[in-house]
């Protein structure tokens, strides 16, 4: 299971929670993780939605939006996004799983990436630990900590 995984978006977690995310529909946190990542509400839509019907995140038709892949964090209680799993034969393990997967396909898609890596390269740490250490995170400051260590 994903063990270190991210807070929702909405309570304050990482960019990685952006994969427990909903549609952007309404005002939240969601449009200001958005804005920060430089990326449109209909890029973040078409990702997750490319992203689901790929895997089965896909399924969930009775869950609030329509696909599991709009679900949130399984620590969370929801009759809905349970019995769609329940229905597919879907553990709590590959929803995780496919979540961080999920994550890391959202943020491989961003300038926030990029530029993330790019800065860490410029303070001496290799390109592979540098994205890593982002894709693992979602925080910059936290990556550049771990890549230190990972290159010492």
């Amino acid at each position: 299971m994903w063990e270190d995984s991210p807070s929702h978006v909405c309570r304050g977690g990482d960019l990685r929670g952006l994969a427990f995310c909903c549609p952007p529909v309404k005002y939240c946190p969601l449009h200001n993780a958005l804005k920060s990542l430089e990326m449109t509400n209909d890029e973040f839509s078409k990702i997750k939605q490319e992203f689901g019907n790929e895997t089965r995140l896909k399924y969930g038709k009775n869950t609030c939006f329509g696909s599991l892949v709009w679900c949130c964090k399984i620590t969370k209680p929801c009759p809905f996004r349970d019995s769609a799993m329940l229905a597919i034969e879907m553990g709590e393990d590959e929803y995780m799983e496919l979540k961080k997967s999920l994550s890391i396909e959202v943020l491989k898609k961003t300038k926030f990436l990029k530029e993330g890596v790019k800065t860490l390269t410029e303070k001496g740490i290799p390109k592979d630990i540098a994205e890593k250490a982002i894709l693992e995170t979602g925080d910059l400051k936290k990556a550049y900590e771990i890549a230190k260590i990972t290159i010492s």
